[in-house]
């Protein structure tokens, strides 16, 4: 067996990447339920009350105008799609994390290609909306997926215990 510093860096990297995606994919799920109950009604009243004093006392507020801006393009098709995507989302993280943790072979080339996957439609969505969210989103998923090629690898040629 092989384990010198550098794989063990890689393999504590990896450990703490998945945990990390763990928490993501839990918030997401979280996220999404609650979105169920924000419907565009309720965003509404919820942005008239976050900006109301602020754009009355400076119509041009930049964060205000920016907040009204943002909740004009929720519609129910945007609820429905947000509540879908962040739900589904979070359910397939948390079963690749799941049984990467549980360092089931299958599970590596498979979160590879679904990491590969969100970085496309991540990008096509940066087209849309130019979120530098979804930079370091895709910036994290790509170091994922080096390490989670790393992690198989070591795992094929059985450098841990």
């Amino acid at each position: 067996m092989i384990v010198n510093k550098k794989n063990n860096i890689l393999h504590k990297s990896f450990k703490i990447g998945i945990l990390l995606k763990g928490i993501d994919a839990i918030l997401q799920m979280v996220g999404g339920t609650l979105l169920v109950f924000l419907n565009p009604h309720r965003l509404s009243k919820i942005v008239v009350l976050l900006t109301q004093h602020e754009l009355s006392e400076d119509p041009r507020d930049i964060i205000a105008n920016f907040i009204v801006k943002s909740s004009l393009g929720f519609n129910l098709s945007a609820q429905y799609f947000g509540v879908f995507y962040l739900i589904s989302h979070g359910i397939i993280k948390l079963v690749l994390v799941i049984v990467l943790w549980k360092k089931k072979r299958f599970a590596y080339p498979l979160t590879i290609f679904s990491l590969a996957l969100f970085i496309i439609y991540q990008i096509y969505r940066y087209t849309l909306s130019h979120s530098a969210w979804l930079i370091v989103l895709t910036i994290f998923d790509v170091v994922m997926i080096i390490l989670t090629f790393i992690e198989y690898r070591n795992i094929k040629n059985e450098v841990y215990e």
